[in-house]
């Protein structure tokens, strides 16, 4: 069993592996409620994990915390479904066309140098403060990623599948439908999976744009009045989203590729 956990590329059950990171996550806490009652570090710039449970709890119970995570939640999927709608064809036409790649690849290669928070005064003059911009921010971040992403993944169709559907007389369409996109399958879902994180690393930034509501705004209001507990547990919120949404995702890429 160890020989396996310390082997290059090597397998353990799933059992094992779930317990080896619960033990580390603990033996991290413990450090951290350790460092923060001796008081190694200042309690108003890192508070002990007990004060940021009490806090969260404190959240949950009268500060309507649930219902900001539901906004976020709702914000940030509609903004990554809108993106994944628009890259997942794009990013095929890029990588099967490449007319399509030669002409979108510079412009897509630009934008996504640009950091959004530079782009939050430009945001507000198109779409003013309402849900348009937050929604539009999110997308930022995300769909300009992805899109390359998935070009990356139909590159990477093995040439002789598609030679082959030819050869049979398969037509192009049949091509992209039964072979290219059955093939990419796994990494794109991937890839969908990774990109969701990144969707929810910009909320802080699409929330803090005349919000009344969100985690991004629980978190920026607890910050105007220096509450470190409350700002850890709005973080410690979007964390513990954020890992149950990457667990059913890989769950979901299990079920969907047994054969992998």
């Amino acid at each position: 069993m160890f020989r396996d956990l310390t082997a290059f590329r090597g397998h353990a059950p799933p059992v094992v592996e779930i317990s080896i990171g619960l033990l580390t996550a603990v033996i991290l806490i413990g450090l951290w409620e350790l460092a923060a009652r001796a008081g190694w570090v200042a309690p108003q710039f890192l508070p002990s994990p007990s004060r940021v449970v009490q806090a969260l709890w404190r959240m949950l119970a009268s500060e309507n915390l649930l219902w900001h995570a539901g906004v976020s939640t709702l914000r940030v999927w509609v903004a990554f479904i809108i993106a994944a709608a628009m890259a997942i064809p794009i990013g095929i036409l890029m990588s099967s066309y490449r007319i399509v790649g030669a002409a979108l690849e510079p412009s897509i290669d630009f934008i996504r140098y640009l950091p959004v928070p530079a782009l939050v005064p430009l945001s507000i003059i198109w779409f003013g403060v309402g849900e348009n911009t937050k929604i539009f921010l999110l997308w930022l971040g995300t769909f300009f990623q992805l899109v390359l992403l998935v070009a990356d993944d139909m590159r990477r169709v093995p040439h002789e599948y598609v030679e082959i559907a030819f050869t049979l007389g398969a037509k192009p369409r049949r091509v992209l439908t039964d072979v290219a996109l059955r093939a990419m399958g796994p990494s794109l879902v991937d890839n969908l999976r990774i990109t969701l994180g990144w969707c929810w690393t910009y909320l802080i930034i699409a929330e803090i744009v005349a919000a009344d509501s969100g985690l991004g705004f629980v978190i920026w209001s607890a910050r105007r009045y220096v509450k470190t507990p409350e700002v850890m547990a709005g973080v410690v919120a979007i964390g513990i989203i954020g890992l149950v949404t990457d667990q059913l995702l890989r769950l979901l890429h299990r079920r969907m590729f047994k054969y992998l």
